[in-house]
C-alpha cells in the first residue's frame, strides 16, 4: 500500500513475538477500515526493552496520519479504526481512546483480574470505564493499550518521554491536554480486548508498578495523578493497620468499625453484580478476594512511590522460549 493511502499506523511494542501478538495480527486482518500499516517493534529493532523508545521508533517509521497504539497482549474490535476515524475529524481532538474489555478466551484467573479492573470498587481512581463500556467523555489520562493520536500533535509534544515506565502514556496525555490545549475523547465504540495478568501474584506484581509510579507522578505530575481516587487505597491501608492494632489491644468502637462494615457491604454488592453480569461463580469469587488485596497492596506502595527520590526502569522479564511475560 502506498504512503498516500495509509491513514493509520498501528504501532505495537514487544520484547519478542508471542502467541498473543499472532492473535493481534490476525484480528487486525479483520478491520473494516483497511487503510493501515502495522509496525511491530521488537528488542532486536529498538536495541532496548523500553516500550516508550519502541513506540517513538515506530512513529519515525510511520506513514499514516494517525498513530494507533496497541499493546502486544491486546487486539481490537473489527470496527476499531473505522469508528476512530469519524471521531478524529474534530480539529479540537488530539486523540481518541476506548474501553479495554476482557477477552472471552481468557482463563478464569485472568477474567478475575479483568473484573477487578472493570468494577467501580476495584478500579478506584483509574476509572472503571477504562475496562468496561462507559459513556463518551473527555479524559486527560489514558493507557496506550488503546490510544489513537494524530501524528501532527504527537510531533508537537515530541512524543513519549522515555525515562518513565509505566506512566509514559500519562505524560503524553498531559502534554496533549495541557501544552496543546486539545482534547482526548473516550468513546465506547473504540473497543480493544486486553488480556489481563492472572490473579493473584502476577496481578499484584503489575499493581506494584502502577502504584509506585502513580505515587511518584502524584508528586511530579499532580495535575492528573494527585487525585482523591488514587489516594483512597492508602487511606484504606492505614485504616486497616489502625483497626488491626485497635482490635489486638481490645479497643472496640462502632464508629471505628463502621468503615469496614461499609466496605464489606460494597464487596458483597459487587460480588452479586459479578454473578448477575458474568454468570460465572469462580472468576467472581476470585475477583472479590483480589479486590481488598489490590487495595491494600496499592495503598502501601503509593506513598512509597511518592517519597522515593526516583524510580528505575525495569523491563518485563520474558520466557525465552515463548516470549510470554513472566509474572506481572
Amino acid at each position: 500500500m502506498s504512503a498516500k493511502k495509509i491513514l493509520f499506523s498501528i504501532i505495537i511494542p514487544v520484547r519478542q513475538p508471542t502467541v498473543y501478538l499472532t492473535e493481534t495480527l490476525r484480528h487486525l486482518e479483520s478491520q473494516t477500515e483497511n487503510k493501515f500499516e502495522v509496525l511491530v517493534i521488537t528488542d532486536k529493532i529498538s536495541k532496548t526493552p523500553n516500550p516508550a523508545v519502541k513506540r517513538n521508533l515506530g512513529v519515525k517509521l510511520a506513514k499514516g496520519k494517525y498513530l494507533a497504539f496497541l499493546d502486544d497482549d491486546s487486539y481490537p474490535d473489527a470496527n476499531w479504526l473505522k469508528n476512530a476515524e469519524l471521531l478524529l475529524l474534530d480539529s479540537n481532538i488530539a486523540a481518541v481512546c476506548g474501553p479495554c474489555l476482557i477477552p472471552p478466551t481468557d482463563t478464569p484467573y485472568q477474567k478475575a483480574s479483568g473484573l477487578v479492573w472493570s468494577s467501580w470498587l476495584g478500579s478506584g481512581g483509574a476509572g472503571a470505564y477504562r475496562n468496561s463500556i462507559g459513556a463518551a467523555r473527555f479524559v486527560d489520562d489514558y493507557p496506550s493499550v488503546n490510544l489513537i493520536v494524530k501524528k501532527n500533535d504527537f510531533f508537537k509534544i515530541k512524543g513519549f518521554k522515555t525515562n518513565y515506565w509505566p506512566g509514559e502514556d500519562t505524560i503524553l496525555c498531559l502534554d496533549l491536554t495541557q501544552k496543546l490545549k486539545k482534547k482526548i475523547l473516550y468513546h465506547p465504540s473504540v473497543v480493544v480486548y486486553h488480556h489481563r495478568r492472572a490473579v493473584i501474584l502476577p496481578h499484584l506484581q503489575q499493581i506494584s508498578r502502577y502504584a509506585l509510579h502513580r505515587g511518584q507522578f502524584a508528586k511530579i505530575f499532580p495535575q492528573t495523578s494527585f487525585r482523591f481516587g488514587y489516594l483512597i487505597p492508602s487511606v484504606f491501608f492505614f485504616y486497616s493497620v489502625f483497626l488491626t492494632f485497635a482490635t489486638l489491644l481490645g479497643y472496640h468502637n462502632l464508629l471505628i468499625l463502621l468503615p469496614i462494615f461499609l466496605y464489606l457491604i460494597l464487596l458483597i454488592l459487587t460480588f452479586i453484580k459479578f454473578l448477575i453480569t458474568q454468570n460465572q461463580l469462580f472468576p467472581s469469587f476470585l475477583a472479590i478476594i483480589t479486590i481488598p488485596l489490590t487495595h491494600l497492596y496499592y495503598g502501601l506502595l503509593f506513598p512509597i512511590g511518592f517519597f522515593k527520590p526516583n524510580l528505575i526502569f525495569k523491563p518485563h522479564q520474558t520466557d525465552k522460549m515463548t516470549g510470554n511475560y513472566v509474572g506481572g
